[in-house]
């Protein structure tokens, strides 16, 4: 099995739902979401939602202005599956990335 880090997002945050990354559709492939990073270059606090294959792991979580959020979710994505996001303003940016197994 080859592990290749990926870059899965970076940009604005929509301001609706919108599909982030798709993990691969090759069978047996897998990948691994280790790493998002929400950046607010807001000076207001804005809200952030992002979900793995429709299932919040950020429900509508506050952000204040000028700061950045860190996680590690080590969270397996099975084949075909999305991650999806959006925000209360196109202020805040994200940077998403992990690892492709296939």
């Amino acid at each position: 099995m080859a592990a290749t880090p990926a870059l899965f997002y970076r940009g604005a945050a929509a301001t609706s739902s919108a599909t982030l990354y798709t993990s691969p559709n090759t069978a047996g492939a897998k990948a691994v979401l280790t790493d998002i990073v929400i950046s607010n270059t807001s000076s207001s606090q804005q809200y952030v939602t992002i979900a793995i294959d429709g299932v919040n792991i950020l429900p509508t979580v506050p952000v204040s202005g000028n700061t950045v959020i860190t996680l590690q979710p080590k969270t397996v994505i099975a084949t075909s599956k999305t991650v999806t996001g959006y925000s209360s303003s196109t202020d805040v940016k994200y940077h998403i990335s992990g690892v492709e197994v296939s």
